[in-house]
């Protein structure tokens, strides 16, 4: 069990009290036994006990130990009535403790406002930064009930305190943009969400793998950008709570939102926008991977399945080449079908050849070329468009040649070149040589 108070000075004003002649000494039976049970009650929970059913059989039989009273005088205790306030306001004297009023109660709701509320949301911590706060206040800790209503009114104000701060910071041409995401057009079928359309594109799922969906999520991450709601909107805001408002704006409908008050509403789509911006780009990336890795894929199983035809294992081709090798240096100007037919035939020197092809050099630069095939006819729109809405940066000088030849493809993607102009390449040089490697190999876009 959580202690609500602090438990080493509670035990201290415990041995005091209940060592006080005038406190505890002088009362006898019932009233004995129960002003101690208040007192340890208190001592360990912060706060009294509602009724007796609250008090454990085994705390009544500890502590009618403690001050010599038969555990069953409990029973004559009076839960109600002037009796046990007296013994209560007793208590909290002697503790330094005292109720809470509704002065402090509005007191400390602007206290969760001011230090709390506006960097967490979380019910239940709330409630655990208001009882300590009652502790270094000194102050009772009022019902259940009413601690929630402080709870529930300051997770409220510091709500309305972050809308505010969110809609400050926004200019008067992003504020346009964002209602006009949820603004409703009519026609002549009934109203129809004019900007529906954009949002719900924004906050949809990307595809699979593909081409469609990396031209979708571009669409998507150019629209996020054209509403420009700036990074630093929420720069002071604790990023589980902007996490909050996104998700709020992407389960409610255009028409929902436009029923929130301005500042809510603006600031829930901004949410939205600030999370998804990152979401679409970190997806964009892995498109980027996937893609190139699906093109390599599939160049090789291209190439693969047409070698395949051909390719025939020849068993014991080391020995095999140097017997052809042996015979020919010894046959002189003798012909071949004399000197190395005999030792290898036409048909197995096809298959050897084969062999070679599928696994050798001629295989990688045949899977490069149909990569290269591919790409040109099919990718190189969508990928070059991708490289154009992602930034790449890196603090490590050996990735140096690799940002400049991205830089160079961006700056020559509209242009309609077969190949990059000389002083690209030198350009290119020239930063290998300052990055201290030895060259760098690219190729045109």
């Amino acid at each position: 069990m959580v202690r609500e108070v602090d438990q080493d000075e509670l035990i201290d004003a415990w041995t005091l009290v209940g060592n006080e002649p005038e406190l505890i000494g002088g009362k006898r039976g019932p009233t004995r036994l129960g002003f101690a049970l208040l007192l340890r009650f208190y001592t360990e929970r912060g706060r009294f006990p509602r009724g007796r059913a609250e008090v454990p059989d085994e705390a009544v039989e500890y502590v009618a130990r403690q001050v010599g009273v038969e555990r069953t005088e409990i029973a004559f205790y009076d839960w109600s009535g002037r009796t046990i306030e007296y013994h209560r306001a007793q208590i909290r004297q002697a503790l330094g403790f005292r109720e809470c009023s509704v002065v402090d109660a509005d007191a400390l709701t602007w206290w969760l406002v001011d230090h709390v509320t506006q960097i967490e949301r979380s019910g239940e911590r709330v409630r655990e930064h208001l009882l300590a706060e009652l502790r270094q206040r000194k102050l009772e800790p009022p019902t259940a009930g009413r601690i929630d209503r402080i709870t529930r009114s300051a997770l409220s104000r510091g709500e309305d305190v972050l809308f505010d701060r969110v809609l400050s910071r926004l200019s008067t041409e992003v504020v346009a943009k964002l209602v006009a995401l949820v603004a409703p057009v009519g026609d002549e079928n009934g109203e129809l969400e004019g900007g529906g359309a954009v949002l719900a594109a924004i906050r949809s799922d990307p595809g699979n793998v593909s081409l469609n969906t990396m031209l979708t999520e571009i669409a998507k991450l150019e629209a996020v950008r054209e509403v420009g709601v700036p990074g630093e909107v929420f720069a002071d805001i604790g990023p589980t709570i902007v996490t909050g408002w996104r998700g709020r704006a992407a389960v409610e409908s255009p028409s929902h939102l436009r029923d929130h008050p301005l500042r809510v509403q603006l600031t829930l789509l901004a949410a939205l926008l600030h999370c998804r911006r990152r979401e679409i780009t970190d997806t964009l990336v892995e498109l980027l991977n996937s893609t190139v890795h699906r093109i390599n894929a599939r160049a090789e199983v291209r190439v693969t399945n047409e070698l395949i035809k051909d390719f025939k294992k020849v068993t014991g081709k080391e020995n095999l080449l140097f017997r052809v090798a042996e015979a020919t240096v010894d046959a002189g100007d003798k012909l071949v079908r004399d000197t190395v037919f005999s030792v290898a035939s036409q048909t197995v020197l096809r298959d050897l050849v084969a062999e070679f092809k599928s696994s050798g050099p001629t295989y990688q630069r045949t899977v490069k070329a149909t990569l290269r095939s591919s790409y040109t006819n099919h990718y190189r729109a969508g990928l070059i468009k991708l490289l154009s809405v992602l930034e790449f940066q890196s603090n490590n000088t050996t990735h140096r040649p690799v940002l400049d030849a991205l830089e160079l493809i961006g700056k020559y993607a509209g242009a309609n070149l077969r190949y990059y102009p000389k002083q690209a390449e030198l350009h290119l040089m020239q930063h290998s040589a300052t990055n201290g490697n030895g060259h760098t190999s690219w190729s045109a876009a």
